[in-house]
This record gives structure tokens, C-alpha cells and sequence, in this order.
């Protein structure tokens, strides 16, 4: 059996009390959108895809959401949020992760169980328990169950079976939560979350060839992450980039010769706790 019919048969055995997928339009969730889909032109289902949006997505990820789900024919609840309302999450602690997922799938799970559906799920992926992730934990304190992490699937796994589907996302670049731009510690509020947001977009205008790129925020300095291959065509813009980040009130602006990372933040952490024991 393939990897992609061990996913549906997951998904069909849970069917029965309905299944709700907490949706946010990249190439995971995507996936079980279509598998979804699929199972449910075959035998309907109570079926809910439910996106929660915050300061912490780009506005332009809801539009993708309303544009897949409604190829899709499947319906969708779009819930607003302020995770910066919580004191864990405004801090930015190393666990700020945690409470956030906590906020965000509370809502989605009550949301669920209130229309009657038993079975809420995420596009966590097998990849995603590799690395430092404590929303995860939050996840499992909730009962929301990961289909592609419970079946060993991968990101590469994702992305090949949403090319061998055709989905238009299969190439999409992961855009994790805007948080990951600041350092631990660091207060977060939408005036910074805001600049981060326009600077990425300044970059990706700039240089249209640009797959991955992240603007990691330190105090006034703004250290840009990209590929290995976009970092000499980011050094030849230099001055444009540096122009435009400065109007947005950044201080100083950096390049990042190591290139694009994710979870570099992570690192930074990392370093600290090895120096405090130390």
C-alpha cells in the first residue's frame, strides 16, 4: 500500500464522526485537503476545513485558504484571534510555541465538537517531531491527531504526493508563524510583527527569484535569511534592501552568510542554555 492510500485509509476509518482539518493552505494541510476530498466525493462525511487567523499570518495567506477550499467544495470557518492577548505569547518565551497552539486548537477543537465532529486533525508531518516544536505538546494535550506524522511521512513525502496530485502548492515554500522572527525574550507586538511582514515582502520584491527568506529581528538590527544560492544576489541589492528596511525602522540590516535556517532562533537559544551550563 502507498504511502498516500495508508493516509486515506486513516483518514476513512475516522470518517464516520466527521473529520474537521485545521487548515492554514500550505503544502501539508493541502494534502489532507485533498485526501479529504477525495474520500468524501466517495462517501460523504461531515466535513469542516477551520482556519484560525492572527497577526502572526500574512493577510494574503487567507485569501489562498478561501481560494483551496472553495475548489474544494469544502466548507470552511474562518475564526479571528489575538494570541498576543496572552502574557506567554506577547513575551516571546522559549515555550511561547506551547501556549499559542494551545489558544489557537482549543477554539478549533470546541468549534468541532459543538457541530457534532469527533475527529479533529493537523498537517504536522513526521519532519516537524525532529526538530525543537513545543505547540506539539499541545496538541497531544488536546486530542488533535496528526495524520502525517502518525504515519513516518515526510516533507519530502508531502510535496512528492502533492506533485503526483497536481496540486498548484506542491512547490510552495514553508511561511511558518511570524513569531519565528524574534528573538526569544523579545516583546511582540503588531507594529513589529507588521515590519517583519513588510521586509520579507520587500526582499521577495527585489529579488523575484527568492524561494526561502526570513527576516530575524534582534533589537533594531534586521539579519536577512536566504538560500545559499540568493545570498550573492541579495548582496548585489544590497543597498536597495538596507534603504528599504531602514524606512521601516530598522537600525542596522545584516546578511546572514550561513544562509537560510529553519528554526534559527532556536540555535540562539540553544547557545544560551549551553553557556548558562557552562
Amino acid at each position: 500500500m502507498s504511502k498516500y492510500e495508508q493516509l486515506k485509509h486513516y483518514l476513512r476509518e475516522r470518517s464516520e464522526g466527521g473529520i474537521a482539518l485545521a487548515f492554514s493552505g500550505g503544502v501539508d494541510s493541502s494534502l489532507l485537503l485533498a485526501a479529504l476530498k477525495e474520500l468524501h466525493d466517495e462517501a460523504p462525511f461531515p466535513l469542516l476545513a477551520l482556519t484560525l487567523h492572527s497577526i502572526f499570518q500574512r493577510p494574503e495567506e487567507l485569501e489562498e485558504v478561501r481560494i483551496a477550499t472553495g475548489k474544494a467544495g469544502i466548507e470552511l470557518k474562518l475564526f479571528g484571534c489575538d494570541p498576543l492577548s496572552i502574557p506567554e505569547v506577547k513575551y516571546n518565551p522559549p515555550d511561547r510555541c506551547f501556549w499559542c497552539k494551545r489558544y489557537i486548537f482549543s477554539e478549533i477543537r470546541d468549534f468541532a465538537m459543538a457541530r457534532g465532529i469527533g475527529t479533529v486533525i493537523d498537517g504536522t508531518n513526521a519532519d516537524d517531531r525532529k526538530s525543537y516544536r513545543p505547540g506539539l505538546a499541545a496538541l497531544e494535550e488536546l486530542g488533535i491527531r496528526s495524520p502525517l506524522a502518525e504515519l513516518g511521512i515526510t516533507k519530502a513525502d508531502v510535496r512528492r504526493m502533492a506533485a503526483e496530485l497536481r496540486l498548484e502548492c506542491a512547490e510552495k515554500p514553508s511561511i511558518p508563524c511570524m513569531a519565528t522572527r524574534f528573538e526569544y525574550g523579545s516583546l511582540l507586538t503588531e507594529d513589529l510583527i507588521r515590519k517583519a511582514i513588510d521586509g520579507e515582502d520587500l526582499i521577495r520584491k527585489l529579488i523575484p527569484s527568492v524561494r526561502d527568506v526570513r527576516l530575524r529581528i534582534h533589537a533594531g538590527i534586521a539579519r536577512i535569511e536566504v538560500s545559499g544560492e540568493d545570498i550573492a544576489v541579495a548582496a548585489a541589492r544590497h543597498r536597495e534592501i538596507a534603504e528599504g528596511l531602514k524606512k521601516l525602522g530598522f537600525q542596522f540590516v545584516t546578511l546572514d552568510l550561513e544562509g537560510f535556517r529553519s528554526g534559527s532562533m532556536d540555535e540562539l537559544n540553544n547557545n544560551r542554555q549551553s553557556n548558562k551550563e557552562a
